[in-house]
């Protein structure tokens, strides 16, 4: 799950953008929102006989393969799982290195975010950081929210209960202001002061590396996801994974709680 900030912003140096030449999209329906735990990293490098970094640099093909994937089959949003809020407890070397990453892709990657058309968005409690950070991070996504061509959210210091809670207090200091009456309360109230707040809820959750978990992931988001749990490791989570899971996506029966009796009642 917690690939290294500098594969996801590197990423973005490459052209995405579909070639004209390239077969349309055969996948139909598709997920309007992709949400990925990118799990894995570690244990693929530890079975090649490599450091967890060594892992996370190469996770930088698969999310490099994984916007591709999002872009060829047109889907408008993904949100990759970057940092949880439990992953400060990592060795602090290692949160370190990754905030000095984040910086330094901050700093260095936005123009290619424009050039490629996508729209960055940090999602979880940035207050942790320091305030070059989050100076850095609005910077980067006021720079690039008239794209269009992907929402690209990047889940960092994230936590499904913190993204609750914090949406919550928003509203119960709307209650007391009297912007908002208890009784008007409903689950769209609830969605607006989430950090995914005017996007669709994912409609297809992916994990990789064999766990049957979503680990504190956008818990209000996912009630009606399709889960799709592999065993592949993040790092050889290619552009052909992507396309099978999506062909599984298409196989869904999504009844939102809804039955279809496929019986004829003349006939039983």
């Amino acid at each position: 799950m917690l690939t290294t900030l500098k594969a996801i912003f590197s990423l973005l140096s490459a052209k995405f953008r579909k070639k004209k030449s390239k077969p349309l999209s055969i996948i139909t329906p598709k997920p309007a929102h992709v949400a990925v735990i990118m799990d894995g990293n570690g244990r693929w490098a530890n079975s090649q006989g490599l450091s967890r970094v060594a892992g996370h640099k190469r996770g930088v093909e698969a999310v490099k393969n994984l916007i591709k994937g999002c872009l060829h089959h047109e889907i408008s949003y993904l949100t990759i799982f970057a940092f949880s809020s439990e992953n400060w407890n990592r060795p602090e070397t290692e949160v370190n290195a990754l905030m000095d990453l984040l910086m330094g892709a901050l700093e260095n990657q936005t123009s290619k975010l424009d050039e490629n058309g996508i729209k960055l968005r940090l999602i979880g409690d940035l207050s942790r950081f320091d305030s070059r950070i989050q100076r850095l991070a609005a910077e980067s996504m006021t720079a690039t929210q008239n794209n269009s061509s992907l929402t690209l959210n990047v889940a960092i210091n994230y936590g499904g209960r913190w993204d609750l809670l914090q949406a919550t207090k928003s509203i119960v200091g709307k209650i007391r202001s009297g912007e908002l009456q208890e009784a008007d309360l409903n689950e769209d109230t609830i969605s607006a002061e989430l950090s995914t707040a005017g996007q669709p809820d994912p409609d297809f959750f992916i994990r990789t590396s064999g766990e049957y978990r979503i680990s504190n992931f956008m818990l209000w988001q996912a009630a009606y996801s399709e889960f799709y749990f592999t065993d592949v490791l993040w790092p050889d989570f290619d552009e052909s994974a992507f396309t099978g899971a999506l062909m599984k996506f298409t196989n869904r029966d999504r009844r939102f709680g809804n039955a279809v009796d496929k019986v004829d009642e003349k006939s039983a």
